[in-house]
């Protein structure tokens, strides 16, 4: 139990429904939904439309999305990838033949179809009971009649401003009169509202063909991409079989690759063995523990996870028992291990929720653009912000990772979900770009090895190691810590910004009571009826 006289919040306890986001406006947009009789599937949607206008910053209808469903909160995960794809005519020839080395954050290539919009309309109707049109209107009045800019959300903006004055329509609309919004400000976005009423109207062909699939290719093309009308026309999410591992009692479930969420499970695994439970939560053993296992399966990621139809990715191997015991092995318990440096894209930003309603429906769902207002790259007709996704990309035709027409690059969003005895018990999940798989192993071992409870483990002080470079630390973790950590051979530096943000629900079946934990580090929250 926290100490009541230091600033903090506690879990959220109810008993019909549950819902959790990085937004306030979002999270009452989605109980609002439940209340009316929606399921926790038009609660999500619904919540994660608002938080594209609100959070313009971390998502938006110009990205990507992941979900995990259990239906009546059974153990049998549905997993949904909702992430686009490069463009048919981006060949690695392509690159090397007009000498483009690298695929920059900002340039068009950096821009994949996008794939949330789809996402949603088939999610909706294959799981929701509602309309996507209905699900869509708080959507639609904020980005018409306008919303305050919350706190979280004004500090990346004013950090994001050169991102955002480097193209027209993104200076135009989301630096009005020169300047980021600021706190508590109204902000408008007349031309996203525009396009989501069209989608309401007319569903995902709206977005996909048309009018704003024409004003996103004349932009992207215009800018030296290579996207077309048919790489939008043709877009298509699917339903894969979700990976698993065993921790504690728990099963953990994450989708598969071309997302990271494997990375969370070898860490777990890694970790299940190394004793954690003997330390304090912040203490320097503890945490050299998951920056060495961090280090190892991180690069198993960057070597092999890439899009599993152009590439092929060792899943068993790699959450195999043997395996873990094997990258155990090289952790020195008192001292940091060298690794060979590998280029990754700094922390990224993206809006994570979750969803329990009275069925006991349970959604895991997380939406992103990438990098903090993705490319920076807006469509001016339509206002859609596109994402830069394609920044993980290869061009390196041996990499697993290359580019390559109509493949999805490495993803970093994942949502997470725990089962228990054949049931849900805890949709979770982290935001933050590369942080995330780090996220979830961090978060649960604070759950089960250290004895935290929901809250406290969303709230503890956060570290993130890159693979051969320094470790970002927040400011709550000891001094003693970092010295001890320091002293072990690790570079220890202070973060440029807090890292990452959690949200999750768990639920206790025998006495019908869900609680709630959202993050202190954004500005949203959890709430229940």
């Amino acid at each position: 139990m926290r100490n009541f006289e230091l600033p903090g919040r506690s879990p959220v306890h109810a008993t019909s429904g549950m819902v959790a986001t990085s937004h306030p406006l979002a999270t009452l947009a989605a109980i609002n939904v439940l209340q009316s009789g929606g399921n926790a599937m038009d609660a999500a949607v619904a919540a994660v439309a608002v938080q594209s206008v609100v959070e313009p910053q971390a998502t938006g209808i110009g990205g990507d999305c992941f979900v995990l469903y259990a239906p009546k909160g059974k153990g049998d995960i549905v997993a949904f990838n909702g992430s686009g794809r490069a463009p048919k005519a981006a060949t690695p020839e392509w690159f090397a033949n007009n000498g483009v080395e690298a695929i920059g954050e900002h340039s068009p290539h950096a821009v994949t179809v996008p794939g949330a919009v789809d996402a949603w309309c088939r999610l909706i109707r294959d799981h929701g009971t509602k309309s996507i049109g209905e699900l869509l209107q708080p959507a639609i009045r904020y980005a018409r009649d306008g919303y305050p800019v919350h706190s979280r959300v004004a500090c990346d903006w004013k950090k994001n401003m050169p991102t955002l004055a480097a193209d027209p329509g993104s200076g135009r609309i989301y630096l009005p009169g020169g300047k980021p919004p600021t706190i508590g400000s109204l902000h408008r976005l007349p031309e996203l509202a525009k396009t989501l009423e069209a989608i309401a109207s007319n569903g995902r062909d709206a977005f996909y063909q048309g009018a704003v699939a024409e004003d996103i290719v004349k932009r992207l093309r215009n800018l030296g991409g290579l996207h077309t009308l048919d790489d939008f026309a043709e877009t298509a999410g699917e339903y894969v079989e979700p990976i698993n591992t065993s921790y504690r009692g728990f099963d953990v479930y994450e989708c598969p690759p071309n997302g990271q969420g494997i990375v969370a499970l070898m860490m777990l695994n890694i970790l299940a063995e190394a004793g954690l439970d003997r330390f304090e939560p912040l203490a320097p053993e503890r945490l050299h523990l998951m920056i060495e296992a961090a280090r190892l399966a991180y690069a198993e990621r960057d070597a092999l996870v890439a899009d599993p139809r152009h590439a092929e990715v060792p899943v068993k191997r790699l959450l195999s028992a043997d395996f873990a015991a094997d990258l155990r092995e090289r952790i020195v318990p008192d001292r940091a291990n060298h690794y060979v440096p590998v280029d990754m894209p700094a922390h990224a930003d993206t809006v994570y929720l979750c969803v329990v309603d009275e069925d006991r429906n349970v959604v895991s769902f997380i939406n992103s653009l990438f990098e903090p207002f993705g490319s920076g790259i807006t469509a001016p007709e339509s206002g859609v912000l596109l994402q830069n996704r394609g920044f993980s990309f290869r061009l390196d035709p041996k990499h697993p990772n290359c580019i390559a027409p109509g493949k999805r690059p490495m993803h970093t969003i994942i949502p997470g979900m725990l089962v228990k005895n054949g049931r849900a018990v805890m949709p979770f999940g982290v935001m933050g770009g590369h942080y995330q798989a780090f996220g979830h192993a961090y978060m649960l071992t604070n759950l089960f090895e250290h004895g935290l409870d929901l809250q406290e483990a969303i709230d503890l002080p956060r570290l993130f190691p890159t693979i051969a470079g320094p470790v970002d630390v927040e400011s709550g973790v000891p001094k003693k810590t970092v010295k001890a950590l320091n002293a072990m051979g690790h570079k220890m530096q202070p973060t440029k910004k807090p890292l990452g943000g959690a949200e999750a629900i768990s639920i206790d079946w025998d006495s019908g009571v869900l609680t709630g934990a959202s993050e202190p580090r954004k500005d949203g929250c959890a709430l229940g009826y």
